[in-house]
């Protein structure tokens, strides 16, 4: 009997919640990314920019997480 390989996989989907500086209201997005992540990006010291501690993630997604700026927010501002 040959047994196959087992695929194991960290996923872990994390909640960041922002407050839009356009409207005020608090937004959040179930982003991809781990713990260590936002350890190294909330860390005041770090040395890193966002594009490279989260490099899954979208452009809009970093946006979100420096700024609190949505998609949605980005379309009002520049009337599209």
């Amino acid at each position: 009997m040959t047994i196959a390989p087992a695929l194991y996989y960290n996923v872990y989907m994390i909640e960041i919640k922002r407050v839009s500086p356009l409207t005020g209201n608090e937004g959040a997005m179930v982003l991809d990314i781990t713990p260590e992540q936002v350890e190294e990006w909330n860390n005041p010291n770090r040395k890193r920019l966002i594009q490279e501690i989260f490099p899954q993630l979208t452009n809009d997604e970093r946006e979100f997480i420096m700024t609190g700026y949505t998609a949605q927010d980005w379309r009002v501002i520049y009337g599209e």
